[in-house]
Order: structure tokens, then sequence, then C-alpha cells
């Protein structure tokens, strides 16, 4: 018998090496503001229903870091009640806007809240069976196998260092492939990722030596990703129209927000995206819509109403959802194309967001601190390692290409690359020591 058609959901959790580098406009208020407005919500989610939840090596390491709640729950508590009361009496003469700034700042009080009566890793843990690369970088853009091997090995020891087990299953971070990794990853244990093939037949892909490959389905991803996908919805909260003190009270189409009416869209829209995804899953498949976690509660706001409604609806509709890894053992891949050329989930759907001419030069720099490092004929020590890692990190290149956070990544791949320099004569202190703790 035909087994039915099967939704994949893959939650990828990441956060770029935030901890003890600047607040406010980017630095932690951005670890912070995702506590608050993404992984603490999505904890009422998490195992309601079969999900792929990945969490970033370097994501484990600021959540564990020793002062990082308690300056989480401070901020909650204090700067966001202050930054609220003072937007309330500023735009006092516009009572929905006021109304909504109070619903808002009650939100943030109670994150604070569950936040101090939860472990908050431990919880995210129980339901991450995915790990990925120690800083996030675009493996296919490391000079050297050694390189890859570092950041795959690292990832992967930090895993199981901190939750036991592990069935195999890797983020590759921006969905950063090519063939010249097969040998690496399944040399560290590897068994199954998430690659952007798009055109590819749905369903597992294997090659001679890698792991199996899972296409992500651009159509069902798009549903949310593309610029007129759902968060573009009129009733949504507008993330661009900013208050004095940079909160969120208007709608995408111009209006005080108004919470009641966004759920009520979110639910419309989880039972559209059900009823799309079961016509083209009718004649069976498995179809992979992965995405960013942040993206649910952090940038769309009403994102993890919408989840909770897209799980609650496939039951109604008769939708199966799986794991990745439940999937793995039911699927039988079949033979990946020979010579698939590198590509990512990023523009273009390949490698220019992070080695492009507007960052050309933040990739050649790692990569030449890279052969630096790790081809010299002394073991580098445990500080150097750190700098290079954080400076692999595909949260800089990506920023920048973006210009989205002014100076900032730029300052910090600097900074980074200053520090390796540092490192290798002895000079300095380890201003890292938080990152990759079990190098």
């Amino acid at each position: 018998m035909k087994r039915p058609g099967e939704l994949a959901i893959v939650l990828h959790t990441h956060m770029p090496y935030v901890e003890g580098f600047g607040t406010w406009p980017f630095g932690e208020e951005w670890l912070w503001e995702a506590i608050a407005t993404c992984y603490l919500p999505l904890l009422d989610v998490l195992g309601r229903a079969p999900l792929t939840l990945s969490l970033t090596p370097v994501l484990c390491d600021q959540l564990e870091a020793p002062g990082v709640i308690e300056r989480c729950v401070q901020f909650l508590r204090e700067v966001r009640a202050e930054s609220h009361q003072l937007d309330i009496e500023e735009l006092h003469d516009h009572p929905a806007l006021v109304e909504e700034l109070g619903r808002s700042a009650a939100e943030y009080a109670a994150a604070a809240s569950k936040l101090e009566s939860t472990d908050l890793l431990r919880a995210l843990s129980e339901h991450a069976s995915w790990t990925s690369a120690a800083t996030h970088a675009v493996l296919p853009l490391l000079a050297s196998d050694a390189g890859i091997a570092l950041q795959v090995q690292t990832g992967v020891d930090a895993h199981r260092r901190r939750f036991g087990a592990w069935g195999g299953g890797f983020w590759l971070p921006e969905c950063a492939y090519a063939p010249w990794l097969d040998r690496p990853l399944e040399e560290a244990g590897v068994r199954h990722t998430c690659v952007e093939l798009t055109g590819s037949e749905p369903g597992p892909l294997k090659s001679d030596e890698g792991p199996v490959l899972w296409p992500i389905h651009r159509e069902t991803i798009d549903l949310v990703w593309a610029p007129s996908g759902y968060p573009a919805d009129g009733s949504y909260r507008d993330s661009h129209r900013l208050t004095p003190r940079h909160h969120q009270v208007w709608a995408n189409d111009g209006g005080p927000y108004d919470f009641d009416r966004a759920r009520a869209r979110a639910a419309e829209h989880a039972r559209d995206f059900v009823a799309r995804v079961r016509v083209g899953l009718e004649h069976g498949g498995i179809r992979v819509c992965a995405l960013d976690t942040e993206l649910l509660g952090h940038w769309w706001y009403e994102g993890v109403h919408w989840l909770a409604a897209v799980l609650d609806e496939s039951v109604r509709q008769g939708l199966t959802l799986t794991t990745l890894d439940e999937a793995l053992e039911h699927n039988e891949p079949t033979p990946a194309p020979v010579g698939l050329p590198a590509s990512t989930w990023g523009d273009g759907r390949d490698l220019r967001t992070w080695s492009g001419p507007a960052v050309a030069d933040i990739a050649f720099r790692a990569r030449t601190a890279e052969l630096k490092l790790l081809a010299g004929r002394h073991a580098p020590s445990p500080r150097a390692l750190r700098e290079l890692l954080a400076l692999q990190s595909s949260d800089w290149a990506f920023l920048a290409y973006r210009q989205t956070a002014g100076d900032y990544p730029r300052q910090r791949f600097d900074a980074h690359a200053d520090g390796l320099d540092r490192a290798l004569v002895g000079e300095g202190q380890d201003e890292l020591r938080h990152l990759a703790p079990y190098l």
C-alpha cells in the first residue's frame, strides 16, 4: 500500500554570537528579543506534532553562558517596561496605539516571568534532534578540509556533550551545499541534511560517499518567505514602522494593530497553507518546508500562532506531518545527480550573498586566516580556534550584504580577525571563552 504524502516542517534555530558584544541597536538585544518573542512562545507549540528542530551550537553557547538569562530578564522587566511607558506617554492622544502598547508591555512582563521559571536551553533541547556547524559557517566557502572538519566536528561534539545521543541530523548553514562536503560530513557521522535544489524532484537523494540530501520545497516555503507571502498581509503587525522607542503598534495596512484580527488571519492562512500542501501531496511523496525559527514571532510576530494553527489544521484536513528522522527510515533515497553545483538558499540560490563583490573581502580574509592558522606547524590554541570560528560565521557577510546592521558586522569581523592575530602571538585575553566551550 502506497504511503500518504507527508510534510516535514524543519525549524532551523540560530542566533549570531552577540553575547557580550553590545546592546542596542545591535548586539545582545537581538538574543533577548528572540528569547521573548520566539523561543519562549514556541515552547507551547513544540511537542504537539512531529517537527524537525535544529539548534546551532553557537546559540546553545550563548543560552548557557553565565549571566545571559539574568541580563535578559532584567532587560524584559526594566528596559522594555520603561520604553513602553515612555511611548504611552508620548502617544497618549492615540487610544488604539496606547492600548496596543499596554498589551505588548504585558507580553514582555509575562515572558520575563516564564523565563525565570524555565530552563530554556533544556526545554528546547527536548525537541531538537539536529545540530549544525559550530558557528554557522558557509561550509563550501571554507578553504580546507581541516576547516570544514573543525566546524562540523565541533558542532557535532558540542551537541553530544550537551544533550547525549545524536541521530545524525545536521543543518547546513544557509543550506550551503557542494559535493566536496560529502566526505567530511560522512566522516563526522552526518546521516542527512537539507539542501536547496530548486527544480529537483521531491524526495531524498544520496551520493556515493555522502549523507542523504533532502531538497527543500521552494514553492511551499515561498508561501511564507516570498515578498508577497503570508507575513505581508495587511492584518499583520508592521515590523518596519516603529514608535520613538522602536515598538511595533501599526498593521501592514497602516492602521493601528489589532491583535484579534491578526490571529484570525493567521488561522485563515494556516488553512490555506495546509490545503495547498495537501493538493501537492495527493500522489504521495514528501515535502520539506524549512524555515528560520526566528521568523516565527521575532520577525513575523504572528508566526508562532500561524504554526500552531498549521498543526491543528493538519489534523482537521488529514495532512500527515513527519520529522526528517522518521522519514529517513521509510523513504528510499534515489541517486543524487552527478556534478551538483554549489548552492544555498540565499540570493540566486548560489554563494553570492556570502562571497559576491559586496563582501568578497570578508570571504577572502576568512579563508586566508583559516589557512594561516590550520596549515601551521604548531597546534593552534583553543583561543585562536575560537577566534577563527567566530570569524567564519555566515552572519557577518550576510548582515553586510543586506546592509541591515550598519557598521556592526564589519566591526565584529575586523575585531575577530585582530583577536586571531593577537592570539597567535600570545597577546590579549580570551574574550570568547563561552564560544565553543568544548574545544
